[in-house]
């Protein structure tokens, strides 16, 4: 069961360039969210996504925050 939202839960952008569709949802439902949207709608074929920008930056971030994006230093 989805969990309530509060006004202190992250939402993040859903979108379905096929349906033309975009909605936030809490972070905490996105999978849920997903799942049920691609599979009523497109027979669970993985159109639906959290939105390709958010999907980016938050990589770009993670790649920063364990050192993936430094140059190797010479020895």
């Amino acid at each position: 069961m989805a969990e309530t939202m509060s006004e202190e839960d992250p939402t993040v952008p859903i979108v379905c360039t096929e349906c033309g569709t975009e909605t936030r949802v809490p972070l905490p439902d996105v999978e849920d969210a997903l799942s049920r949207h691609n599979d009523g709608k497109h027979d669970g074929e993985e159109i639906a996504e959290v939105d390709p920008v958010l999907k980016d930056r938050l990589a770009d971030l993670v790649a920063a925050d364990l050192g993936l994006l430094e140059e190797p230093s010479e020895n």
